[in-house]
């Protein structure tokens, strides 16, 4: 977020909001339930080379200080940006993870194929991503 400036020079109490965000800028964004709890924060994104369109965006959930943390991928249409939580608000919950597939921080770049993007999107009902 950004605030605007006035023409005197002083910032407004407007906030603009921009409709782009470069990677960089997500990574670290915290994940949070429809419920307002955080569920964790995106570690990554994942893109279509071909298309380049992103195909799911990588959430660090669980563990303590780095240890047992996994990484779930989630497809990126299921994340919608709150600006008053300045993060993104996914429709799940901590039950739901359970099952979802994840990831080792070994295994990130290892993932990165057609077969697994289908997988991941198929577990949440939702089109592949390279459609």
């Amino acid at each position: 977020m950004q605030t605007e400036h006035s023409a005197q020079g002083g910032a407004s109490d407007r906030v603009v909001h921009r409709r782009l965000i470069s990677a960089d800028r997500v990574q670290g964004s915290t994940v949070y339930d429809q419920a307002g709890e955080k569920l964790g924060h995106i570690e990554d994104v994942m893109l279509d080379k071909a298309s380049g369109r992103v195909a799911y965006a990588i959430m660090s959930y669980g563990g303590f200080l780095g240890a047992g943390e996994r990484y779930h991928p989630l497809p990126w249409s299921m994340l919608s940006y709150d600006p008053g939580k300045n993060g993104y608000v996914v429709p799940l919950n901590k039950h739901q993870l359970a099952d979802a597939p994840t990831l080792g921080r070994d295994q990130i770049n290892e993932q990165d194929d057609t077969e697994w993007a289908e997988q991941v999107h198929t577990h949440y009902g939702l089109p592949g991503p390279f459609i």
